[in-house]
C-alpha cells in the first residue's frame, strides 16, 4: 500500500535527482531510498525515474505524479497542523520561499524571530531564489507560503510593502546630480540588470517606452551590483528597499522620472487550504508590515 513515506521520499529525490543526496536529507540509508522508489513503481505500475548511476531524471509520467504527490503532501501537512492547533500549534513545519534582500534581509528575519517566538514548536524551513522560481516553488507545492512582487492574479496574495524603483549610479557619474532620472537617460551607459526580484519589473518599464538599455552584466547578487556601479563600471536600477540603509560614498540613487513603484506581499495558491501554521504567518506579517 502507498505511504505517505513513499511520497516524501518520492519528492524530496525529484527535488535532488541523485540517491545520495535525498538519503542525506531524509536521514535514512540510500538503499532505503531505492526501495522506497521501486515498492512506489511496481504498485503504481510506471517508472517514476531513468536511471543514470547515482543519478536519475523524471519520468514523462513522474513528472505528472510529482505534483499530485505534492498536493497530497500538503493536504496531509495541512491536517497535522490542524490537529497540532488544537493543541495550540506545538508542533509543525512552515516551508518559505524568499528572494532577494528586500524579503531575505529586510523582513524575513524580524519576522522569523516573532514568530518562533509565539510557536516555536513549528519548524520553519526558508528556501531562496529569483522571484519567477518562487511563484514556481509555491505552484509545484515545494514551499506553503512565498515572498512575491504584485500584483500576481492566479495565487492567493497579501500585500506588505510598497516601495519604489530608483537609478543606482556612480557617486562621480553626471546623473547623480540630478534629483531625478529618466529611463532614457540610463540607456547609454553600461547597465546591470539584477536577476532577482525586480527583473521582469526593470525589463517591461524599458520595454513599455521602447528602450533598450546597454545590458552589459547580469547578476542575482546585490552585492555584486553595488560593487559594479561603485567602480564606475555599470549603472543599474534596483528597489530601493533593497539597499543598505546608507549609501556607500562610491554610489548614489536616485528617483526615476516618473516614479516607479513597487509592491510585495505574501503569496500561497490556495489560502482556503493553508495551515494554520501558515494563517499564523500571515496575520503576523500583516501586523508587522502591511502596507497602507
Amino acid at each position: 500500500m502507498m505511504t505517505l513515506t513513499q511520497l516524501e521520499i518520492f519528492s524530496v529525490l525529484s527535488d535532488s535527482l541523485h540517491f545520495t543526496i535525498a538519503a542525506q536529507r531524509l536521514g535514512i540509508s540510500q538503499s532505503g531510498v531505492s526501495h522506497a522508489i521501486k515498492s512506489l513503481e511496481d504498485e503504481l505500475g510506471v517508472k517514476l525515474f531513468h536511471r543514470h548511476q547515482s543519478r536519475v531524471e523524471l519520468t514523462d509520467i513522474g513528472i505528472r505524479l510529482l505534483e499530485r504527490s505534492r498536493t497530497l503532501l500538503g493536504v496531509a501537512e495541512t491536517m497535522r497542523q490542524e490537529a497540532a492547533d488544537a493543541q495550540g500549534m506545538k508542533q509543525g513545519t512552515l516551508r518559505i520561499g524568499s528572494f532577494g534582500p528586500t524579503s531575505s534581509v529586510r523582513l524575513l528575519p524580524h519576522m522569523i524571530h516573532q514568530y518562533q517566538k509565539q510557536f516555536p514548536g513549528i519548524e520553519i524551513h526558508v528556501d531562496e531564489g529569483p522571484d519567477a522560481q518562487v511563484i514556481q516553488w509555491l505552484r509545484e507545492r515545494r514551499i506553503d507560503v512565498g515572498f512575491v512582487v504584485l500584483p500576481e492574479n492566479d495565487l492567493d496574495v497579501f500585500p506588505l510593502l510598497e516601495d519604489q524603483m530608483v537609478a543606482l549610479l556612480p557617486s562621480d557619474h553626471p546623473l547623480s546630480q540630478l534629483e531625478s532620472v529618466t529611463l532614457s537617460s540610463l540607456c547609454y551607459e553600461p547597465f546591470v540588470l539584477t536577476g532577482a526580484g525586480s527583473a521582469d519589473l526593470v525589463t517591461r518599464l524599458f520595454h513599455a517606452e521602447k528602450l533598450r538599455p546597454q545590458i552589459r552584466y547580469r547578476t542575482s547578487q546585490l552585492l555584486s551590483i553595488l560593487s559594479l556601479v561603485g567602480s564606475g563600471d555599470a549603472v543599474s536600477i534596483v528597489a530601493e528597499s533593497s539597499l543598505p540603509d546608507s549609501d556607500s560614498t562610491r554610489y548614489v540613487r536616485r528617483p526615476l522620472s516618473p516614479p516607479v513603484k513597487r509592491s510585495i506581499g505574501l503569496a500561497v495558491l490556495d489560502n482556503h487550504q493553508s495551515s494554520p501554521a501558515v494563517k499564523a504567518f500571515i496575520s503576523l506579517a500583516q501586523q508587522l508590515y502591511q502596507a497602507d
